[in-house]
This record gives C-alpha cells, sequence and structure tokens, in this order.
C-alpha cells in the first residue's frame, strides 16, 4: 500500500479501495489490511472518514496545518499564517547541506528565505534548503502560495509529500539580519528550529533552519 502511495496510484485526497478489495487483491483478510489501515492512519498516512470510507492525507487538509508548524499564541487560539517568500535561489550543497539531506557536497539545492506572519506580526524567519532535482523550475513567483501552507504547494505544484519530520531546538540570539526582519533587537532570544522532512521512503528532501520570535507564542508539542 505504501508503494502504490509512493508511485502516485493514488494520489493525495484520493479515496483508497475498500478493505474487501485490498484484501483480495494482496491475498490477506480483511483484518490484516484493516491493521495496515490503522497504522497508516497513525501515521498520517491515511484519514478516515465516518461513512465515506478511507482517503490519502493530503496537506491541503486543514487538520494537518498544525501538524508541522507548533507556534501558538499566548492566548492560545490557533492563528493561520501568511507565507511571505523573500528569496529562492539554485545553488550548491555545503557540506552541512549535504549530510542533512542526504546528497553530495555540490549537488544543485533550492535555497529558500521566507517569513511567517500572524495578523500581519513577523514570527518565523526560515531558512529552507529542498532537493533540487525534486523542484525543478521553482522561482520566487512559484512560492507565492496566498494562504496555502509551505508543504500544501510542495505537494500540489511538484507532487512532493512530506510524511514526517525530525526536529532539534535550541535557543540562540538575534543576528542584525533576522533581527531586522523579526523587528527584534540584535542579540534578543530567538527560539532555533532546526528541521529535517522527509517523504516516502525515509527521503530527506527539506532541511530547514527556522527562528522563532517567541514574544507572543510560545512552542507547542503533544507528547504521549
Amino acid at each position: 500500500m505504501i508503494r502504490s502511495l509512493e508511485a502516485g496510484e493514488w494520489g493525495p485526497g484520493d479515496a483508497i479501495p475498500s478493505e474487501g478489495e485490498l484484501a483480495a487483491r494482496f491475498n490477506v483478510s480483511q483484518g490484516t489490511v484493516r491493521k495496515a489501515i490503522d497504522e497508516m492512519a497513525a501515521e498520517n498516512l491515511l484519514v478516515r472518514r465516518q461513512g465515506k470510507g478511507t482517503f490519502v492525507a493530503t496537506h491541503d487538509d486543514p487538520r494537518s496545518f498544525y501538524r508541522f508548524l507548533r507556534l501558538v499564541p499566548d492566548d492560545g487560539r490557533p492563528t493561520q499564517s501568511v507565507s511571505v517568500p523573500l528569496s529562492c535561489v539554485s545553488c550548491e550543497a555545503d557540506a552541512d547541506v549535504a549530510a542533512a539531506l542526504g546528497v553530495k557536497p555540490g549537488d544543485p539545492v533550492i535555497y529558500v528565505e521566507r517569513l511567517l506572519r500572524f495578523n500581519g506580526e513577523a514570527v518565523v524567519f526560515d531558512r529552507i534548503y529542498l532537493v533540487g532535482e525534486l523542484f525543478s523550475g521553482m522561482t520566487l513567483e512559484s512560492l507565492h502560495g496566498g494562504e496555502r501552507s509551505l508543504y500544501s504547494l510542495l505537494e500540489s505544484d511538484y507532487g512532493v509529500r512530506m510524511i514526517h519530520a525530525e526536529e532539534r531546538l535550541r535557543a540562540v540570539a538575534a543576528d542584525d539580519y533576522s533581527a531586522q526582519l523579526l523587528g527584534v533587537a540584535s542579540g534578543e532570544p530567538l527560539l532555533l528550529v532546526e528541521r529535517t522532512a522527509y517523504t516516502y521512503g525515509n527521503r530527506a528532501v527539506e532541511w530547514r533552519r527556522g527562528l522563532y520570535c517567541t514574544r507572543h507564542h510560545y512552542y507547542r508539542n503533544d507528547l504521549g
């Protein structure tokens, strides 16, 4: 089933065949299929909809928005962010980028800088590296997706879906450039969130270093 997702047999948002059809296709019991679907739903690969069936998860689903963005206003009420692309260039991977993405130093990557605004306030400054061969032709103009998340844009425009990610967090001081973009003083504490995101087959396709201003927001993670 995962190979079918990876091959694009069932695209994001598509309904997958019924449990009976899948059981016949793979020559297993419906109970085995149901268990596999349950596991894939727990991993956010599939979504069950009562009375409608099971569908391939998509980043266009509003419920997926805060799966990868864990920043919440102090009042606790989730607010839709607006992505403001600042730059998009092709370049060669240095040693750090190559190690994070599993490519060779010198391989082509796409480098993106962007701001995330919440209610007009710049809260996140992202430096993003993407595997070049998967996002050929990406331009600054193509990143202007309005209220779509970056992952929704990558999924719909380039056919690459982020399945899971690993993050590392640490406190850092704002440099002059990031301070100006985020409207804070140089040296002010920021939260650095380093993320590597993976698509099917556990392939790393994105590495980003995001600087989060936490004056009016906090980073929330549910454990368990």
